[in-house]
């Protein structure tokens, strides 16, 4: 299988490691912002080349999959360039910071196509684990978060770029929501600039917030972030049912039953697993076995979007069935 690039930050050389320690699979491509950049990553492998332009990748190479590890506010032109040839693809999330990615999902229904996106809490052991325990409890409540500190990259602390915390971090934990609880129904957020804007130069992310999540099923959710902490403190989900509480960080699960507590941590890497289902759905054809599709993903962007809106107007936003 040959595989192309899109982007040349750290995702990228994540995945390309990953797939480089696979069989059968052969990256020969990446696209960067530059064909400097690009072809810093291609002179790591002996098959690659580097470009500028991703048309021109597409014409020069026969690809049979393409990664998209991109900032959030380069999508859209991508995703629809690989649309129009047909070509399979894995995006790393968000999947942008505006309702674009609705009609790229549309598309990508129509045209039967193999996607992936990455999720990769959704691929934990754990995660797994959580799910089984939970169909034996009912759950009341959940309460999420990502405590941490500012990524120091421009486009992240810019709004317009990076769509802002929830959107661009935090997304992973709604994710892991629908996930294990089910889908959102009401979305209500409030978010307020505390000190970052004035700390670090062009900042216009809030960096403070809380969303509040109806779900279909009746559960109640608070998922809140913040980006002022000197160093991170925490992310994970915390899932509260009648029989105690489940905790999910991003390697560790808690079952807290009163004094009982049990621990498990992850046994396999899920970045590998993500990718390894990814490109067999690519071989087979067959895209039920990924657990993060395009057009599952596009339902956690919609709650991600709506919580922006929903802390800029003040008010509650009904999400569509």
């Amino acid at each position: 299988m040959k595989i192309g690039f899109i982007g040349t930050g750290w995702f990228t050389n994540k995945h390309a490691n990953i797939l480089g320690a696979m069989d059968g699979v052969d990256v020969t491509a990446f696209c960067g912002t530059s064909l400097e950049k690009a072809e810093t990553e291609a002179r790591k492998w002996s098959n690659a080349k580097g470009y500028s332009n991703i048309e021109e990748m597409l014409d020069k190479q026969s690809l049979d999959a393409v990664y998209i590890c991109v900032p959030p506010m380069a999508h859209g032109a991508i995703e629809k360039a690989l649309l129009e040839r047909k070509i399979p693809f894995f995006v790393e999330k968000p999947l942008g910071i505006n309702d674009e990615p609705f009609e790229i999902a549309r598309k990508i229904e129509e045209q039967n196509l193999v996607t992936s996106v990455g999720y990769h809490w959704r691929y934990m052991d754990i995660s797994k684990k959580a799910q089984g325990m939970l169909k034996e409890r009912q759950v009341g409540m959940a309460l999420g978060y990502w405590m941490g500190g500012m990524p120091m990259v421009p486009w992240w602390r810019d709004v317009k770029s990076s769509g802002g915390q929830f959107i661009e971090q935090t997304t992973h934990i709604v994710d892991l929501l629908r996930f294990l609880c089910g889908e959102v129904k009401e979305v209500y957020a409030a978010y307020s600039s505390r000190m970052m804007s004035e700390k670090v130069e062009g900042t216009t992310v809030s960096d403070v917030g809380t969303v509040i999540l109806k779900l279909n099923n009746g559960i109640v959710a608070n998922i809140s972030n913040t980006c002022i902490l000197p160093e991170s403190n925490k992310a994970g989900l915390e899932v509260y049912t009648n029989q105690g509480v489940i905790e999910i960080s991003s390697n560790q699960l808690r079952d807290i039953r009163g004094q009982e507590i049990s621990e498990y941590r992850n046994q396999l890497d899920p970045y590998k697993v993500e990718n390894e289902l990814f490109l067999n759905a690519v071989k087979t054809g067959d895209s039920s076995p990924i657990l993060s599709t395009y057009s599952d993903a596009v339902k956690t962007h919609r709650i991600t979007i709506a919580a922006a809106q929903s802390a800029m107007t003040g008010a509650p936003v009904i999400l569509e069935r």
